[in-house]
């Protein structure tokens, strides 16, 4: 989910979009529309689908959790591979076949029932949505860049994820009755990515960014010291870890609680609407930080989010962190995007999000078959919402320990 960071916008290799501003604007919402399908309706989708995939297929938790693994290793791969790609082919041309990957990979879920199967297929959906989403940061920044507006164009793209939780909170309760009909929400999701990628392609046709050489990332990377960013980077380590947890198994948490499906449908909406919120909600904070503070208090809040509904069924607890954990965890990635701006000089910028890049999808990877495990034992999946917690707020603690790169060399 880490949010790339491009080279300096180029005004010549773009091409000029008509009827500026609303063009840009109409581009923005294109692009938000591919963040949807990416993360929203790729990835956080399966929160919704996992308890009635467990219960027709006899998963255990452990299995569950498993799959979400698999799915953020392909993203991995996937952002890992994103600046090679970029160097061959145009960013748009990328981004669309990112999509059209993603819509077709979503549909075949629905035939498949086998569990390597299943779990081959959320890897190569991680792939895709990392193809889609890296492309998709590279062409909004530099949209951002040329209209001069950028935190109302990239809070658009980065809320786009939001839309897709929303709209996959609508369309699973639809498609799933009982439990072996889950078949046909992915159709459905399949079909819904389809139709937005197709609406990406119409709003972005003024949009491109030619291949090139690589940014001195690889080398920069060779250059880059990690120890000053320590604390950082372990901070951000346990925020994939503690995060991921959540939003895999806090559907199942719900229905487990005894929480109706309209009210769990109108949480994961919530939920959404949350995320689309976050990226103006702490601007200010993200522009002012330096060292580590805004990643310690964000972490924190995502600790009580997540610790809510195990203390309490109550519907303001429940809402309460809905809203909170959607408000938080995608400004956990802008923050560290602002900590490498702050601290490391323009040549290093690629380097240092490659390693935020890499510590987060270890948490990440580790996160949903580590819940898992523990939910499958007797403490249940509350005991696993509790160390995703803690893991969270140690994550707070660690990230206190990271200072201004020219303090620490003080």
């Amino acid at each position: 989910m880490s949010r790339p960071l491009p080279p300096p916008p180029d005004p010549a290799a773009a091409t000029p979009l008509k009827d500026e501003p609303a063009g840009a604007l109409r581009a923005a919402l294109g692009l938000a529309l591919a963040a949807a399908v990416s993360l929203g309706l790729s990835r956080f989708s399966y929160a919704l689908l996992l308890p009635p995939m467990a219960a027709d297929l006899g998963w255990s938790w452990f299995t569950g959790g498993a799959m979400n693994t698999a799915n953020a290793a392909g993203y991995l791969v996937g952002a890992l591979l994103a600046p090679r790609a970029l160097a061959r082919f145009d960013a748009r041309a990328l981004l669309l076949g990112g999509g059209f990957a993603a819509a077709l990979l979503l549909a075949l879920h629905g035939a498949a029932r086998h569990d390597a199967l299943l779990a081959l297929l959320r890897l190569l959906t991680g792939v895709a949505s990392a193809a889609s989403f890296v492309s998709g940061g590279l062409l909004a920044a530099r949209l951002a860049a040329r209209a001069g507006q950028a935190g109302l164009l990239l809070g658009l793209y980065y809320g786009g994820t939001g839309l897709g939780i929303m709209a996959s909170a609508l369309l699973v309760p639809l498609a799933v009755i009982d439990a072996p009909q889950w078949p046909r929400a992915w159709l459905l999701l399949g079909a819904a990515a389809l139709a937005a990628t197709l609406l990406t392609a119409a709003a972005t046709r003024g949009l491109r960014n030619p291949p090139g050489a690589p940014a001195a990332g690889s080398a920069a990377l060779a250059r880059l010291r990690w120890a000053p960013l320590a604390f950082a980077l372990a901070g951000y380590l346990m925020f994939g870890l503690g995060y991921i947890g959540y939003m895999s198994f806090i559907i199942a948490l719900l229905r487990e609680q005894g929480v109706a499906p309209g009210w769990r449908t109108g949480f994961y909406v919530l939920l959404g609407a949350g995320v689309v919120a976050s990226s103006w909600l702490w601007a200010g904070l993200l522009q002012r930080a330096k060292a580590g503070g805004a990643l310690a208090l964000l972490n924190a809040l995502l600790a009580l989010a997540t610790l809510l509904p195990v203390w309490s069924t109550h519907p303001l607890a429940v809402f309460g962190s809905g809203a909170l954990f959607g408000a938080v965890f995608l400004s956990v990635v802008a923050s560290t995007t602002a900590l490498v701006r702050r601290n490391l000089a323009p040549a290093q910028w690629p380097a240092g999000i490659a390693a935020f890049t890499i510590v987060f999808a270890a948490g990440q990877i580790a996160g949903p078959t580590l819940v898992g495990w523990l939910a499958d034992g007797p403490g249940g999946l509350p005991l696993g919402f509790i160390c995703s917690a803690a893991a969270l707020a140690l994550g707070a603690v660690l990230a206190l320990g990271q200072r201004g790169l020219e303090a620490a060399k003080d």
